[in-house]
């Protein structure tokens, strides 16, 4: 039986790096089963790093891979737009 890792308490991650053939559309579904199974308050951005470096052997081309690290990119700061404020410019 495989060590429970804190970051992919269900396996989702680590299963996706095993099955052969897999694309980019199922890691993507796979990555959003795992965020919507992450309590709230956890920093997403540490765990998906942690997950980066515990998959660091994978090849770099695994859709996985490419999906972690676009996760990162994505949880930028929303700008505020629209409302009173901005058509008072």
């Amino acid at each position: 039986m495989a060590v429970k890792d804190p970051n992919d308490p269900r396996g989702l991650i680590r299963e996706s790096f095993r099955i052969e053939g897999i694309g980019a559309p199922e890691c993507r579904s796979i990555f959003l089963d795992w965020a919507l199974g992450v309590p709230i308050g956890q920093n997403t951005d540490d765990m998906v790093r942690q997950l980066l470096e515990r998959y660091a052997d994978e090849p770099d081309d695994h859709p996985m891979k490419a999906t972690l690290r676009a996760a990162l990119g994505a949880s930028a700061e929303p700008k505020r737009r629209g409302g009173r404020r901005g058509r008072m410019t």
